[in-house]
């Protein structure tokens, strides 16, 4: 449990903490954003739609940020397509890419483009098109269609993994 955790309004001060061996090297969150190596994640989703990737050189865990001379890593940054709440109760986000697809690191899932000062209430996401694929993750709840969202991923990951099938858009 962190202090954003227990105090979400203190998000307007202090980033969300993050695991810095999930993300690729000179990874830094900010209040509303993640910036690698200079590059803003909210800008770069801006300037390319997502889903958008950025690839660097992974860092070797548990390391102390040692940077890796073989592994990358790929931030992936996705929109909320639709939030809904499911007959069980359940708050279900889908996103526009299939994330099923590539082996993100769901508990380093976070919302970048604003800040949100709501309590963080576990999610269900939809991780493909359509089927069982799921993952649980805690995002605010105030999580609303047209919201950026930025998870890690460990390999080189390429946007064509990432991108839904035409006729499912």
């Amino acid at each position: 449990m962190t202090l954003t955790d227990i105090l979400p309004s203190m998000r307007r001060v202090i980033a969300d903490p993050f695991v810095p061996d999930a993300w690729p090297e000179r990874t830094r969150p900010t209040l509303d954003d993640v910036v690698i190596g200079g590059v803003s994640l909210v800008r770069l989703a801006s300037i390319c739609e997502t889903p958008c990737v950025h690839t660097g050189a992974a860092l070797v865990p548990r390391s102390g940020g040692r940077v890796s001379t073989v592994d990358d890593a790929t931030a992936i940054v996705v929109t909320v397509s639709n939030v809904c709440r499911h007959s069980s109760g359940a708050i279900v986000v889908q996103v526009d890419a299939r994330l099923g697809a590539v082996p993100v690191a769901i508990r380093e899932l976070r919302l970048i483009g604003r800040i949100s000062t709501a309590h963080d209430v576990a999610m269900v996401i939809g991780l493909q098109d359509e089927g069982p694929d799921l993952a649980v993750a805690d995002l605010p709840g105030d999580l609303r269609i047209g919201d950026l969202l930025a998870v890690p991923c460990p390999g080189d990951i390429t946007v064509g993994r990432l991108r839904r099938h035409p006729s499912r858009r």
